[in-house]
């Protein structure tokens, strides 16, 4: 561009000042340009990001009310009281079998230990609980009412969940917390929140942050360890005050001595609350009224931990392995 300018100015096509000027322009314009190649990108980026926004927007729900409980859905519900029921229930993934004729019967503030390998289907039997995949009709009960027929909405707000990898906002621990009392009325948060904290000995923490419990957590926890990241999740599921609580091995990251105070917390605190507890430790179950030892889908043992000791089985092989680790890691 210079040397063709240049050329017109010698031939007297132009004067020096107008080759001046025209340079001046094309500086000019030159981020313009560059600016609008990248506008056009990262406007079509966003516009194939929100088609795939409205694609889940837009998608119909697998999981629904039945239409027999039309008039149940709008408020006409008696209030859960926790009773859970497993009548020979079976289930699959894709025609994968992962339970196979699980049958137990927890009462309202009981609790209920599901022990087992990796892959033997614990984490599936909980997640069937809020309906997050339907079981089969006739096989699982909420207090003796099958839980295909309670209203979605209903059921959930019945159930709290706390899994073994919580998913923590880039807010303050106060905050995470909180969102477990999301539509919570006639309650004191505060109040709520220090109690469900100092329940998950998340307490015993705050004061090694620099803001107690407005320190932030940074993306997805990031400033926390895993124990209490995981009891950040215990609190925020008893915010939200449930009838039945789901603790999907929720506690696989925390000390042992910690672990037993939460559990002897919890127990303290659990009232009429049913709670079903997932774990590979024997010390976290030791007191549930009813465990569930499960292999590949199937209950292969059953019963108290004083029980299932006394019956020498899977159950008293993991314990005796367990006090042993223990020892090594003491010596």
């Amino acid at each position: 561009m210079l040397w063709l300018g240049a050329r017109h100015v010698i031939e007297g096509r132009i004067t020096v000042g107008q080759f001046v000027q025209f340079n001046a322009y094309l500086v000019m314009l030159s981020w313009p340009m560059i600016a609008f190649g990248f506008v056009t990108n990262l406007f079509q980026r966003g516009l194939a990001a929100w088609r795939r926004m409205l694609d889940v927007l837009d998608a119909a729900p697998a999981i629904v009310d039945a239409e027999t409980e039309s008039d149940a859905a709008t408020g006409g519900v008696a209030p859960i009281r926790g009773r859970l029921e497993f009548r020979n229930l079976s289930f699959a993934y894709n025609g994968h079998p992962v339970l196979d004729g699980v049958s137990a019967t927890v009462e309202p503030g009981q609790t209920l230990a599901l022990v087992g390998p990796t892959g033997s289907g614990k984490s599936t039997l909980i997640s069937l609980l809020p309906r997050l995949f339907d079981p089969p009709r006739g096989t699982v009960f909420i207090d003796e009412q099958d839980i295909l027929d309670l209203p979605i909405l209903t059921l959930r707000r019945a159930i709290a969940v706390a899994p073994q990898e919580p998913f923590l906002f880039s807010q303050t621990v106060a905050e995470n917390v909180l969102f477990g009392a999301d539509g919570a009325e006639g309650v004191d948060l505060a109040e709520t929140t220090e109690r469900a904290m100092a329940i998950a000995r998340l307490d015993k923490d705050l004061a090694d942050f620099p803001q107690g419990a407005d320190t932030g957590v940074g993306e997805r926890g990031v400033t926390l360890s895993g124990g209490q990241k995981q009891r950040a999740s215990l609190a925020r599921a008893l915010v939200a005050d449930p009838r039945i609580l789901l603790l999907d091995d929720v506690l696989s990251a925390v000390d042992a001595f910690t672990e037993d105070e939460i559990l002897r917390a919890l127990r303290d605190e659990t009232g009429s609350r049913t709670c079903v507890i997932v774990s590979h430790r024997v010390s976290t179950v030791r007191h549930a009224n009813l465990i569930l030892v499960l292999d590949a889908g199937r209950v292969v043992e059953r019963g108290t931990h004083d029980e299932l000791l006394a019956h020498d089985g899977r159950y008293a092989g993991l314990h005796r392995k367990q006090l042993l680790e223990q020892a090594l890691e003491g010596a």
